[in-house]
């Protein structure tokens, strides 16, 4: 299939590339800039001219390919509700393109957001009063209307808060370099908080099969390990820097590492049992904490 990606040339856009072109796929990666063609070329896609906020620009690539897969987020904490509006118009945008194709449209979205405290799986309803995220569930059901109205095969994705491996530049290196900035690692309560993860070549791979395989509605969680608590991802970081380690309140964190304090507070296990079941999909590369200290510090 020729597919379009947005978010092509980011963290795990290059790795999907790879793991499409690897497999008899072509791509078409969504580019705002000359470093952004050079990342996709070198991944093994062709760059396509555009930006989440040019509407044609996506319109015109789904036309032109036979799928999509929209990885592309603006990751502001500071105008989340901007992301969020862009994002869903981004999506109506190339739903529209892709209306009464039958194509598959593929989403990304988090595990952040689902009940805390209990084991959350592909069939477990996120909350809606959690603020900036339970916006982004208008985004999930966007992607169920086209499905189920549009004869569009789309699905959702849900990401582990964190997706690791060499290049990371998401929540772990952000915190690892507040560490270092405030000489302490910190974590919220005793530390209990659990977070799934996965790498991003596993995750590619998930993209792939459902590219492949998935049913349109499906909602498919992109998890390699169920749950690794904060206290043990923070007490590596500790060791690691050679600094100390300790848990302090949500509202002390706070004080140092502002909105970070409230997600890393945040347990959220999560399974991938169906996922795996339904598309045949083994995660089988490095958990985090071995990731981490092979090549995070």
């Amino acid at each position: 299939m020729k597919v379009f990606v947005t978010g092509a040339a980011g963290f795990i856009g290059k790795a999907t590339v790879r793991e499409l072109t690897q497999n008899g796929h072509q791509v078409l990666g969504l580019s705002r800039s000359d470093a952004n063609t050079t990342a996709i070329t070198e991944a093994g896609g062709s760059p396509h001219s555009g930006s989440l906020e040019d509407l044609g620009s996506l319109k015109s690539g789904a036309q032109a390919a036979d799928a999509v897969i929209h990885l592309a987020f603006i990751h502001d904490f500071s105008d989340l509700d901007r992301s969020m509006t862009v994002d869903r118009a981004a999506i109506a945008a190339i739903g529209e393109a892709l209306t009464e194709t039958g194509k598959p449209f593929i989403v990304a979205s988090g595990t952040l957001g689902m009940p805390p405290g209990e084991v959350s799986t592909e069939e477990t309803q996120p909350l809606r009063n959690l603020g900036a995220f339970s916006e982004r569930i208008k985004a999930a059901d966007m992607v169920q209307e086209l499905s189920k109205d549009k004869n569009v095969r789309g699905m959702l994705v849900r990401f582990s808060p964190t997706v690791h491996g060499k290049g990371d530049g998401g929540f772990i290196p952000r915190l690892i370099d507040m560490s270092r900035q405030r000489g302490t690692v910190l974590y919220t309560g005793d530390g209990t908080s659990r977070w799934p993860a996965v790498h991003r070549d596993d995750a590619a791979l998930l993209l792939r099969l459902a590219l492949e395989k998935g049913i349109a509605g499906s909602v498919y969680n992109a998890v390699g390990e169920q749950g690794v608590s904060m206290k043990d991802i923070m007490t590596l970081m500790g060791k690691c820097l050679d600094l100390p380690v300790k848990g302090v309140s949500v509202e002390e964190a706070a004080e140092s590492v502002g909105f970070f304090a409230h997600v890393i507070g945040m347990d959220n296990p999560t399974s991938s049992e169906k996922t795996q079941k339904e598309l045949g999909w083994k995660p089988v590369q490095p958990g985090l904490l071995e990731d981490m200290e092979a090549s995070y510090f």
